[in-house]
Formats: C-alpha cells, structure tokens, sequence
C-alpha cells in the first residue's frame, strides 16, 4: 500500500493547509512541463487527491484504498502557433496496468495505444541566461536555431508533387497492424503503427525530391518567447510540438527553454526577497538620516533611523522580485553596515574622547 503521508512529506496529523502547501511544493518541483518526473507528479496527484477529501482520507486511514489522478495544463509557442502543454494522467485507465508488460501500448488492440499514432521526433533544450534586473521586469529573447521543420514542397507527405499515391500493402490502408501476443495471462491483440508505411496507410509512387520522402528539410529558424517576471534559477519553459519536425509519421518533438540566473554585483536573491548591503556613517547611524539607495526599481529615499546599529535589517515591503506563482511580490532588506573612521582630525579626537568620557 501507498503511503500517502510520506509522498507528501507530512504527519499523519497534517492539518488541510499543510497538506495543500506540500502538494502545491511537490507539484512545482516534479511537474513534467519544468522537467520533473512524471511519474512522480501522478504519484504526488494521486496522493492530493485522496488527503485533501475529508471522507476519502478517512477511508484511507482506516482501509488503505487508493484513487483516481487529476489533471493539469500547459503553455504556448515561441514560433507563432498555437501549441498543447502537458495534457495529464489517466491513472485508472487499465493500459496503464500493462505498460510494463506492452510496452506502453494496449494490450486489447485499441484504445490509447492505436490512436497514438504517431512516433514523436527529438526535443530541443536550449539554455538561457537572464539578468537579475530581466528576473525584477520580466523579457523577451529571439535567438537562431537550425531545427527540422515540415517540407514545404510536399507539406510533410513525402511524396513527390504530383506522384500516385498507393494504398500500403501491409496494412491495407489502415495504418496499423494487428499482432497476437502470448502472455502468462493468456493470449491478447496488440495493434501497432505499420512500419511500412510508418502509420499513414499509403506508400507514395515517388519521393519528394526536398526532403528525399522523410517529409522534413533541416532550416535555420529564430524563436520569439518571453520570459516571466519572478523566474528562477534552472526553471524550464515547455512549448509542446516546437521541437524538431517529425516528417511522415512522426509527431514534432518538444521545444524547452531552461533559464539560468546570472550573479548581480549589488543585490542577493533569496527566494522572491533581495538583500542589499549598505554603508553608513558612524553619525548618520547614530543621528539618522535620509539616504537614496538603488533597488531593481530604480532609486528611492530609505530613512535611517537614529541610533540604527550595525547589521539591523530595514524591510522595504514590496520592493522585492514580483511572484512567478501568484500574485505580489517579495521584499527587499537593506543591511546597515557601520563605517568606522580611519584618519581623524584632532578636533574630531577630541570631540570622540568627549563622547567616551560621557559613556556613548
């Protein structure tokens, strides 16, 4: 049996809150859009779903019975089009049970492993890196890359303009064959993409000349995508079918984006807060004062409370990195550091020997 308390990493005296807070963490962390496991994710889905049900979690508690998955969505194209994300899981569908055993496919002939019908071309991961000033604002980048895309000349059939198309020998135009597999369950159909003609039922008289019939020319293509505001450190942005081109019979890969944070000389990022280090004034820490600071939003006046000690912590609520999951954004702390003077005049002795005498 499943235990649910730990795949969330909680008690079993876990409040709904705690339960909700740790799903949504997992969630974020192993969701297949930014690169997680999926199996994982269903394991976490699965898990949520069952806990945060007053009258599911009991029957769990008591007899240890499992439960369906949900399901969640995705994102868009760098190229122009329209594009599908991440479409979820059926974790109750019975193919699912023979996975292992079918290879992913069926084993009752029909159903999800037929309509799959075609294979999926590679995936293309490019790497980004941003400003932390690009993190506070949000941006966009355009870059180059040499990727597979659709024949133009024969719209990704791979027959030439023109030639006869023959209806496949194999299949009989069906697109996919059927085979009988013998198990320790017993005998089962399994039906599977037509390697002849690679699932599309027919076979062309002759071949593109472009692409030499696989359906797909190798160009130079630029993407256009924007990258959120609040985006961390090795986060992954999924465009679903943007990858290479899959020609005939394949599917188009994924296209990821992975950003990369670089360092800022000024300003420490913890989480959505930034930190600032800044030097006064043994007078001004001690008489306070009003003093302009840089921030990720341009200037503004930060007062200095009088006697401010060195290492105190001054919050500006709000001034931090804008959410990437919600609303609002996060705070900036300025940490006041005390400048002791190195030369002083012998006024300036003087005048210190004063305040040693009076105890400050």
């Amino acid at each position: 049996m499943k235990n649910y308390y730990e795949i969330l990493g909680i008690s079993k005296s876990a409040s709904t809150d705690e339960i909700k807070k740790a799903f949504y963490k997992l969630a974020h962390k192993c969701h297949p859009d930014k690169g997680g496991d999926s199996e994982k994710f269903k394991e976490i889905n699965e898990a949520y779903q069952v806990l945060s049900d007053e009258k599911k979690r009991a029957q769990y508690d008591q007899f240890g019975q499992t439960f369906d998955d949900s399901q969640f969505g995705g994102s868009s194209s760098p190229f122009g089009q329209g594009s599908e994300g991440f479409d979820g899981f059926d974790a109750s569908s019975i193919e699912d049970l023979f996975g292992d055993l079918f290879g992913g496919a069926s084993p009752f002939g029909s159903s999800r492993g037929a309509s799959r019908k075609r294979e999926t071309a590679q995936e293309i991961v490019v790497d980004v890196s941003v400003s932390l000033q690009e993190v506070f604002s949000g941006t966009k980048r355009q870059i180059s890359l040499r990727k597979y895309i659709v024949c133009d000349k024969c719209s990704g059939s791979g027959a030439d303009p023109g030639s006869k198309i023959n209806t496949c020998p194999s299949c009989g135009g069906e697109g996919k064959v059927k085979e009988i597999r013998r198990t320790f369950l017993g005998s089962f159909a399994k039906t599977t993409i037509c390697p002849q003609c690679k699932g599309e039922g027919s076979i062309p008289e002759k071949e593109c000349q472009k692409c030499k019939g696989e359906g797909r020319v190798k160009e130079l293509k630029k993407a256009s995508f924007a990258i959120p505001a609040g985006i961390s450190e090795g986060e992954i942005m999924k465009f679903a079918g943007e990858g290479d081109a899959g020609g005939k019979g394949r599917d188009s890969g994924d296209f990821y984006v992975r950003v990369h944070i670089e360092d800022d000389a000024r300003f420490k990022r913890r989480e959505d807060d930034i930190f600032y280090n800044f030097e006064v004034d043994f007078s001004q820490a001690a008489l306070g004062d009003k003093i302009d600071i840089p921030t990720l939003g341009g200037k503004i006046e930060l007062k200095i409370p009088s006697g401010t000690q060195a290492g105190k912590l001054l919050r500006l609520k709000g001034m931090g990195l804008p959410h990437y999951y919600g609303r609002g954004k996060g705070d900036m702390f300025v940490k006041v550091s005390v400048k002791t003077p190195t030369k002083l005049t012998r006024e300036q002795k003087e005048l210190i020997e004063k305040l040693k005498e009076e105890g400050i």
